[in-house]
């Protein structure tokens, strides 16, 4: 990773040219450093548009941001300069749909200038601080894993991994009401800072199990609803093995290595996977309005808030759990 100058930005018709106010170093951002080929080649056997670039060329990277707008290309009036925004990384070219931040030539929210559809801006409410908007699209990726479970409020849930995505998940089930909620991860920073953002119980994983924490806070009646956030081989297999009968098991956790289970024990068990990615537009928004209301306090997630030319340390020390959780660039430091 290196920090260089780059040519300015001019917005075509229809584009919006920005100036990244913060923008959140993702666990995609980390896997791409490290698995840049193999998240390409995946992508492309699935036929997807995510991750469409070429590793072997420059890429700015960044997606989780909130942006003021500097410039308006032409024929756009629905947006104001000078305004900030919760922004999705979408911009739509004469070419078709491109993902700044993953694409080699529109640069993501690890620069001063990016360009976005308007499309893509959502007006920040209730004064809430540009830093914190910047998690809105961490939070849509909590609530899409909630939504597409089938948990409802005053269902118990499990949440293996308190990471940035698996804390996100906390803080939707948490807004949803359901509970009560147990989450396992070895980090005891991270374990901390799930019950902040709404566990009923935490457990260490090398310690006893998150099973029989949960059995100890939840009645048992009705299996829990879990989330794997880990990526890990492995884990799946454990969690399917551990898992009270009738589970539904929802995988987030992205795991750049081959993994097996055994289906039969899905099969005896009668378990329900599911596998997860990504968002909607109104889930973003709704995420927002979450973090804009208070339903989710997320000011724990945030620690530590560098510069773009601190930007190849923070990916270093992002593996350290125990001294970060989300690190934020803010290209105006």
């Amino acid at each position: 990773m290196v920090v260089d100058e780059i040519n300015d930005l001019t917005p075509g018709p229809g584009q919006v040219l920005v100036e990244p106010l913060a923008c959140g170093i993702c666990g995609s951002d980390l896997h791409t450093v490290d698995h840049a080929h193999e998240l390409v080649d995946t992508a492309r056997a699935a036929n997807g548009d995510l991750f469409n670039f070429d590793p072997d060329q420059d890429l700015v990277m960044g997606h989780e941001m909130s942006v003021r707008v500097t410039g308006l290309g032409r024929g756009v009036d629905e947006i104001t300069e000078g305004q900030d925004y919760a922004a999705m990384p979408v911009l739509l070219t004469p070419q078709g749909r491109r993902i700044p931040g993953y694409d080699n030539t529109y640069p993501g929210g690890f620069a001063q200038q990016m360009l976005l559809s308007p499309q893509a801006l959502v007006p920040i409410p209730n004064g809430l601080d540009p830093k914190f908007a910047a998690l809105t699209e961490p939070m849509a990726v909590g609530l899409h894993a909630v939504n597409q479970s089938s948990i409802r409020q005053g269902r118990s849930a499990v949440v293996v991994g308190a990471g940035p995505v698996g804390l996100a998940i906390i803080g939707a089930l948490s807004a949803l009401g359901a509970g009560p909620i147990v989450a396992a991860d070895l980090s005891p920073t991270r374990r901390r800072v799930a019950m902040q953002m709404g566990a009923d119980g935490v457990v260490d994983p090398t310690q006893a199990s998150v099973f029989d924490q949960w059995v100890d806070l939840a009645d048992g009646a009705t299996a829990p609803v879990i989330f794997e956030a880990v990526g890990v081989p492995g884990v799946i297999d454990q969690i399917m093995t551990d898992a009270p009968p009738q589970s539904e098991i929802v995988i987030v956790g992205v795991c750049m290595k081959p993994d097996s289970f055994r289906p039969t024990m899905g099969i005896y068990k009668r378990l329900r996977l599911t596998f997860v990615l990504g968002w909607s537009p109104e889930e973003f928004v709704t995420s927002l309005h979450n973090l804009a209301d208070g339903h989710i306090n997320a000011e724990p997630l945030i620690t530590a808030e560098v510069s773009i030319d601190q930007v190849p340390a923070a990916f270093v020390d992002l593996a350290d759990p125990e001294r970060h959780v989300k690190i934020l660039v803010r290209p105006d430091l």
